[in-house]
Formats: C-alpha cells, structure tokens, sequence
C-alpha cells in the first residue's frame, strides 16, 4: 500500500503538532500549518515543488509574522522591576513619614520594614505614595497626588 503526497504531509503535520505539545511553542504551530498547507496542495494536484513551496511560505511566513507580532507586543512592555504582571507590589499605597537628606525613607509596607527611595523628579513629601517598582530590596517611590 502506497501512500500519498497529501498524507505524508499530513502525518508530518501531526508529528509537528506533537512535538509543539511536548514543548509549549507556538511557533512548531506555525510550521505545521504550513505542513497542512502543503497536504491541501497535494489533495489539489500540485506538484511536489510546489507542494514544498506552499508549506514552507505559509510556515515560513506565519512564523515570521508571530515572531514580529510576539517583538511588537514586548516592545511595550514595562520593564520586569516596573510591571505589575511581574512584581504585584507595583501600584501598592505605601505611607511615609519622612524623607532622609539622600531621599530615602525607611517605610512599613506588609508587615515589614522596607527601604524606599524616591522616584527620579518627584519631589520628597510626606504622606502617601504608590510603589513604582523594585529594585533589589529597594521599594522606588511616586508621590500620590490629589485628582
């Protein structure tokens, strides 16, 4: 028993589409589209040249385009120490007493004694601040002003 061009194709589709759920990238479900592409050519009468080009420009380009889309979408990521999907304690309020000369202020923030300094520009006041991120052990300070 002989088998087709289309299922080869498929079958090289579905050890793809294995080998995707054995790893967790997206990016082996691209290629087995283009896998599946190629098996829709063969059932199309194709030849194989053709059969290999379809497969490899929708794989090819299907993953190109998730890789740009996937660098689009991290260029407009916050930094790991500012992003509250990384560190929850961004955004959290924080109460301050005073400010040190070195802008700098020690601060009880969940149950513990935290050093804090405070953000680039702001200006140093007392009362209540946000968490803009973390650095180290160092809680970065913004002022919360009234809306």
């Amino acid at each position: 028993m002989a088998l087709s061009m289309a299922t080869w194709w498929w079958v090289l589709a579905g050890l793809i589409v294995a080998a995707e759920l054995a790893t967790g990238t997206f990016y082996l479900l691209m290629i087995a589209l283009g896998m599946v592409a190629g098996a829709l050519a063969a059932h199309a009468g194709f030849a194989l040249t053709a059969q290999i080009v379809v497969a490899a420009v929708l794989g090819g380009g299907s993953t190109a385009v998730w890789h740009w889309s996937r660098l689009r979408d991290r260029a407009s990521e916050l930094p790991v120490h500012a992003n509250r999907d990384v560190n929850i304690d961004i955004g959290e309020p924080v109460h301050v007493d005073t400010w040190a000369g070195d802008r700098t202020a020690r601060v009880s923030y969940r149950g513990s004694t935290w050093s804090a300094r405070l953000l680039p520009g702001a200006l140093p006041a007392t009362g209540l601040h946000r968490v803009a991120a973390v650095e180290g052990n160092w809680l970065v300070l913004a002022p919360v002003t009234a809306a």
